[in-house]
């Protein structure tokens, strides 16, 4: 057969092959979509999952690291830095003093340059500079990238703060109410006010290993905490309270209650968060009808070991280890980690 011959066929079979072509249908094109979004619900979950899992191991090892820097500031001085050293300055306003707990820190978290810039005997003038003070940087080992925080710094009394995520361990109870004085700080933890301003004794010293009877594997050191409480807020426009996103300022350099910005404590339960808002006060229990009993909320909120972690927070111990802690924790094993010499059986952490 010729070549002339052959071409007509061949033809016809491009022509029958292009004829037998054709696009997905409408209704084929909505199975392929529903499939599609089916298989991103489904890994979405696992994707949130992931993300959540290595944010909390990345606070997780910010806590080491702090456990760690506060064992080298303990074998440079031999004991734990202060809580909050404080001291009284009569001739200035405000009066009182203080030079944090993280400030103590800084040349053990890699901020020996801030360190040297700090000025220890006049806290206030790490305030100067508004957002660029010493007082306003924002340090990425004291936070955990699950907390959230609207604004970091924040302004508060005038001046610009950076904050923090973590608190020291002030013992079963950290808290100074006003009106109450110092009737509520236990003192059996790892940080405290010390110096010649502290309370409620003057010259309170610092903690040392030797003090921690109860075993460093037994003590917490730091944990979280956790900013985020919409029922709480809602307080803050009362005036009954601080909004929780302006509290734990790592540099906390005004009053004697200034503690609570930078230690927690083991009196409420793990995780805890307010169980009512302003519009519903009959709902509290013990009863919340004023400013002045709300102060029992306040306490319980403010010095909560807690995060945005589902389920628990990170927290440290006095060996140096981190773990990650479940919010079923019973309370009373929760205080026996939060006490250093109390001699208690803990269990069921």
């Amino acid at each position: 057969m010729s070549r002339a011959t052959r071409m007509p066929v061949a033809g016809c079979a491009v022509k029958r092959l292009v004829r037998n072509r054709h696009g997905f249908t409408l209704v084929e094109l909505l199975v392929v979509i529903a499939i599609l979004g089916i298989l991103i619900a489904l890994l979405l979950p696992a994707v949130q999952a992931a993300r959540e899992a290595a944010r909390r191991s990345q606070c997780i090892n910010h806590l080491r690291q702090l456990a760690l820097a506060a064992q080298n500031y303990h074998d440079a001085l031999k004991t734990f830095p202060p809580g909050l050293n404080q001291f009284y300055v009569p001739t200035q306003d405000p009066k009182y003093r203080g030079v944090s707990l993280f400030a103590f820190l800084l040349p053990y978290v890699e901020q020996t340059a801030l360190a040297q810039s700090w000025d220890y005997g006049s806290p206030m003038n790490n305030t100067t500079g508004g957002t660029a003070a010493r007082s306003a940087l924002v340090l990425a080992t004291y936070l955990c990238p699950s907390d959230i925080l609207r604004e970091n710094p924040v302004f508060d009394q005038n001046a610009s703060y950076g904050m923090t995520s973590y608190g020291g361990n002030a013992g079963q109870r950290s808290y100074l109410p006003s009106g109450q004085g110092a009737a509520t700080a236990t003192l059996d933890g790892v940080f405290h006010t010390t110096g010649p301003a502290s309370v409620p004794n003057v010259d309170q010293q610092p903690v040392s290993l030797a003090m921690i009877t109860d075993g460093t594997s037994n003590t917490l050191l730091f944990g979280e905490r956790g900013h985020f409480d919409p029922n709480f807020e809602t307080f803050v426009s009362t005036g009954w309270t601080t909004s929780l996103q302006i509290l734990g300022q790592w540099a906390a350099l005004g009053g004697r209650r200034r503690i609570m910005d930078v230690t927690m404590s083991g009196y409420a339960p793990l995780n805890y968060r307010l169980p009512f808002d302003s519009s519903n006060l009959a709902q509290a229990n013990p009863p919340a009808g004023s400013s002045s009993a709300f102060r029992h909320y306040e306490e319980l909120r403010w010095t909560a070991w807690g995060s945005q972690h589902p389920g628990g927070a990170n927290l440290a111990f006095a060996d140096g280890s981190a773990r990650f802690l479940s919010e079923t924790i019973p309370i009373a094993s929760l205080r026996a980690l939060s006490s250093r010499a109390s001699g208690e059986v803990i269990q069921n952490y």
